[in-house]
């Protein structure tokens, strides 16, 4: 049996297919390369553990199906679905392939699973929250989100996604799951996508004045991407029947000016800050309810600073590899 990772070249897949591969798993990884890097998938490569299927995954069912049986005669134990741009950059640059990844391609892998009577994890993203009224987010909560916004391809895309997964859940016999994802970081990150973490990296590690939109008192809740594996591993391993989502990412919210502090203090430099305007319907609060998370064993463990200095360190020594 093998496991299909869809977006596995990309920061999250890559590190999710290492660590199937380590625990012995053969790796099926579709991607079209269109924000993922073959580079982050060299280590498992180098295995052959791991195989590549170059393709999109807003593709017909059919024509995806063709391609895997090209690339491996077994079957699929688990199917996690992760294919999507998920900065505001890269989706803001693709809406309409975020939509269609999120919408027909998550779609066809609902099908894929059922035939393969695979286990399936769907990756969604606290973005499906909105400019959240509910402090901090429950899974309860329906969201306060602008459905014609310029972040509308990307939220509305993964809720559509969640409303494919319910109803294959509830309907269709599929046997799968729902994560949301708080603001994952860590190596591999593309350095250029715009996301806070990249943007303060970059502008420590050349001692240039840290970026910040708005008033800097937003809140976000910064997940490492070493717990975030955990936690997809966890819940596709639970015997979970009911697709209500579950929320991974950490408790330890912090407002963007304060990590910009953490970032200059572990870069060793001084903080000074460029004052830019408010980035429209930016989300002011960022915070994970866990209950659920937690109640199947996981929580996070890697505190902001532990994570943001192998962030760092990474950037500084190994990024040009990723470039």
């Amino acid at each position: 049996m093998a496991v299909l990772v869809t977006g596995g070249a990309g920061f999250v897949g890559s590190h999710l297919a290492d660590c199937l591969v380590e625990r012995g798993d053969h790796v099926v990884i579709c991607d079209d390369l269109s924000t993922g890097r073959l580079a982050n998938l060299y280590r498992s490569l180098a295995t052959g553990a791991l195989t590549f299927v170059y393709l999109d995954v807003a593709a017909p069912a059919d024509v995806i199906r063709e391609a895997l049986r090209a690339a491996t005669r077994e079957r699929f134990s688990a199917v996690f679905h992760l294919a999507s741009p998920a900065s505001p950059v890269a989706y803001g640059e693709r809406p309409w392939e975020t939509l269609t990844v999120n919408a027909l391609g998550t779609m066809s892998m609902i099908e894929i699973a059922r035939e393969e009577n695979a286990r399936m994890l769907f990756t969604s993203t606290s973005e499906v929250y909105g400019n959240p009224l509910v402090h901090p987010q429950h899974e309860e909560y329906f969201g306060n989100v602008n459905p014609v916004g310029p972040r509308a391809c990307y939220d509305e895309g993964k809720r559509f996604g969640e409303a494919a997964m319910s109803v294959a859940i509830r309907e269709r016999g599929l046997n799968g799951c729902i994560v949301r994802i708080f603001n994952c970081y860590g190596p591999r990150m593309d350095l250029a996508d715009g996301r806070v973490v990249p943007v303060f990296l970059s502008a420590a590690s050349e001692k240039r004045p840290f970026p910040i939109h708005g008033t800097g008192m937003q809140t976000r809740s910064m997940t490492y991407v070493d717990d975030l594996i955990d936690g997809l591993l966890t819940v596709a391993a639970a015997n979970l029947s009911s697709g209500q989502p579950i929320n991974l990412g950490s408790e330890e919210e912090t407002t963007i000016i304060d990590l910009a502090r953490v970032v200059a203090e572990i870069a060793r430099v001084p903080l000074v800050i460029d004052s830019q305007a408010a980035r429209p319907e930016d989300p002011q609060q960022r915070k994970p309810d866990i209950t659920r998370a937690r109640a199947l064993g996981w929580q996070p463990r890697t505190s902001l600073h532990d994570g943001l200095r192998r962030t760092y360190a990474w950037a500084l020594t190994e990024a040009l590899q990723y470039a």
